[in-house]
Parts: structure tokens; C-alpha cells; sequence
């Protein structure tokens, strides 16, 4: 009987995992999308950009050519060259508010990685009613358990510990999971490696599960959909890059 209770827990769980990783794969989708949009609008400033330094460039070899023109009336010269500088400052001025635009795209395409890899870890299967006023120093009793290295070489601090969803459904089979805001994305990222490498991770005999966390009901009020992954003990990899000079240079 005890066994067949197990198995319906387990069963439970895996479900609501399955759940959380086709929300997640739906949200890294949406997130892309995102991204995608703002990359064409930045290819289309720099076709501007590119445009606006042609015509520069030509505007340059023009004043260059009367300057070397030996027939030239000084005082001929001296208008056009005057009236090609005129024309250069005018270019000059949207050149400027396309490198705005492309410093605004990229501090969007910056500030939404930063959104993606946000610095929450989910703890699953720690039973209901242990010590819900101080899960904090249930979540250090958890490093200490499990990670005894880790919690002497790490400054361990949380700046958040909670159970999520916050009201406790009756009906629900599952203890509500926890989510851990650690300062840092690198020291949660060294917890989640410590994890995957010990494959078993417990409370008190109890086995538990460790994940990075970026369910949407946890993103706070930023407005960006952070759910691209939830595989067990999984980080994402992707390094999204976007080098506005390094184009232009090119």
C-alpha cells in the first residue's frame, strides 16, 4: 500500500513537471519571437546608418577634389566647400539618432537575456509544514546535507525564500514547491552544477529535486516571459550576442 502511495506521488509529480516544461518550451518560443523582432528593427537602422556614411564619405571626396583643384576661384571654392560642409552636418545628425536606436535595441536585447537568466532555484518534494517560517535555514540545513564543500567555500546568502503558489490548495496532492532568489546567477548556477554532478539530492533521507527556475508565476512584474527551460537540473547555454560596430565594421 505504502509502495502504491509512492508510486501515485511520483506519478504527480512527473506530471506537473511535464506541465511546467511544455509551459516552459511555449514561453522560450515567445521569447524569441521577441528577440527576432528586434533584430530586424536593427538591421534596418544599420542599412540606414550604412547609407548616411556613404554619403558622407562621398561628400568628403568632393570637398577634397575642389580643395586639390588648382583652376578653382578661392572664392568659388569657398562656397561649395561651405555648402558641402552644411550638407555633412545635416547627415550627420540622423547618423546620431540611428546610433541611438541601435544602443536602445541592444540594451533591450541585454536587459531580456538578463530577464532570462534570473537567479531563482526551485526546490521540489520537501514535504508541507517543515519549518514554513524558516525556510531560509531550511534551504542552508539542505546545502549543509548535501553540499558541505560548497557551503564553506560560498558566501551562502538568499534574498528571498518562499513556497509557491503562496495559498495552499487543499486538493493538492504535492507539497507546493519552494523558490530560493539567490544574490548571484553565478552562485546559483555553481549550486545547480553540484547537483547534476551528485545526481542525488536529499532532506533529511527525504530524495528531492533541484532546478533553475523560470516559471512565469515567479518572473515578478517585469513583463517578460522567462520560461525557456525546466529540464531537471538543466541551465540554458544560449549566448545571444549583438554587436551593432562589429556589423558596421564589417
Amino acid at each position: 500500500m505504502r509502495r502504491q502511495r509512492n508510486k501515485t506521488k511520483l506519478s504527480m509529480e512527473d506530471i506537473e513537471f511535464r506541465t511546467t516544461l511544455l509551459r516552459s518550451l511555449k514561453n522560450c518560443l515567445e521569447a524569441a519571437d521577441k528577440l527576432n523582432e528586434i533584430y530586424k528593427k536593427t538591421n534596418k537602422t544599420l542599412d540606414l546608418i550604412l547609407g548616411n556614411q556613404l554619403e558622407i564619405k562621398h561628400t568628403r571626396t568632393e570637398i577634397t577634389n575642389i580643395i586639390q583643384t588648382p583652376d578653382s576661384r578661392p572664392e568659388e571654392r569657398k562656397n561649395q566647400v561651405n555648402d558641402l560642409k552644411c550638407e555633412e552636418a545635416k547627415n550627420t545628425q540622423p547618423e546620431k539618432q540611428n546610433e541611438k536606436r541601435i544602443q536602445k535595441c541592444e540594451d533591450s536585447v541585454r536587459s531580456l537575456w538578463d530577464s532570462l537568466k534570473h537567479t531563482n532555484i526551485r526546490i521540489i518534494g520537501v514535504p508541507e509544514d517543515e519549518r514554513e517560517q524558516d525556510i531560509e535555514n531550511l534551504f542552508e540545513e539542505i546545502m549543509t546535507e548535501n553540499f558541505p564543500h560548497l557551503v564553506k567555500e560560498m558566501d551562502l546568502q538568499v534574498q528571498e525564500a518562499r513556497r509557491t503558489p503562496n495559498k495552499r490548495n487543499p486538493k493538492r496532492t504535492t507539497p507546493r514547491h519552494i523558490i530560493i532568489k539567490m544574490p548571484r546567477a553565478k552562485d546559483k548556477e555553481r549550486i545547480l552544477k553540484a547537483a547534476r554532478e551528485r545526481n542525488s539530492v536529499t532532506y533529511k533521507g527525504i530524495p528531492i529535486r533541484l532546478s533553475a527556475d523560470f516559471s512565469t508565476e515567479t518572473a515578478g512584474q517585469k513583463g517578460v516571459a522567462r520560461n525557456i527551460q525546466s529540464d531537471e537540473y538543466q541551465e540554458p547555454t544560449t549566448k545571444i550576442t549583438l554587436s551593432s560596430k562589429a556589423i558596421i565594421q564589417n
